[in-house]
């Protein structure tokens, strides 16, 4: 009698056993609730726009005493957005547009919002243009990575000349005015009185006085 009762107080401790595993298995993919709810668990993603890239195209930058600072476009703190952005440095890099206002240098940092997440920007820079006027990269504006047609200089000596402004508000008085960019001196019109260096597929400005 003892013997019996030992035997089936074993095969019930067996049977509850295997109920309770099969009542925690998943019909669908044979994992546990545990582990089921587990796997739903999403982690927290970056949100698209600001914050996901680190001054990535259409994104926007405040102006800072010493530092820029990445901020939503719609921000009362927002100055400039990016209109191109590449990696590298300047002078080994592709042009930035034409009506670029300024160009921010991105150094190798850990800054809190990058590209993967990972505490690492990569060294690069942004091509920014203003969010309102001034716009010193526009045809006659005085400034701005690159001298355009439209652009007014003067000459600083050397044999160098400087932008300034078509309308002879940027302190110093426009002596010339480009005309035409083309890709060598001898497709300048026979008016020409200085040769700007400009980059790009047309590296020579063609100007007259002004």
């Amino acid at each position: 009698m003892r013997e019996r009762c030992s035997v089936g107080v074993v095969c019930a401790l067996l049977a509850l056993l295997a109920a309770l595993l099969a009542g925690c298995q998943n019909s669908s993919d044979g994992t546990s609730d545990g582990e089921s709810r587990l796997s739903n668990e999403v982690a927290p993603t970056r949100p698209s726009g600001y914050g996901a890239v680190f001054l990535s195209v259409d994104e926007c930058s405040s102006f800072g005493k010493t530092s820029f600072t990445e901020v939503p476009c719609t921000s009362e703190r927002a100055a400039a957005r990016v209109v191109a952005r590449f990696d590298g440095t300047v002078g080994d890099g592709p042009l930035c547009p034409g009506t670029t206002d300024f160009v921010l240098h991105i150094s190798e940092q850990s800054p809190s919002s990058d590209e993967d997440g990972d505490g690492a920007v990569p060294r690069g820079y942004a091509c920014m243009r203003n969010l309102t006027p001034p716009h010193p990269g526009d045809p006659g504006g005085g400034g701005g990575p690159r001298t355009i047609v439209g652009d007014c200089v003067y000459s600083s000596g050397d044999g160098q000349v400087r932008e300034t402004t078509c309308d002879g508000e940027g302190g110093k008085k426009p002596e010339y005015e480009v005309t035409k960019a083309v890709t060598s001196r001898a497709k300048c019109p026979v008016s020409t009185a200085l040769y700007v260096q400009l980059r790009g597929e047309k590296p020579v400005g063609c100007a007259r006085p002004v």
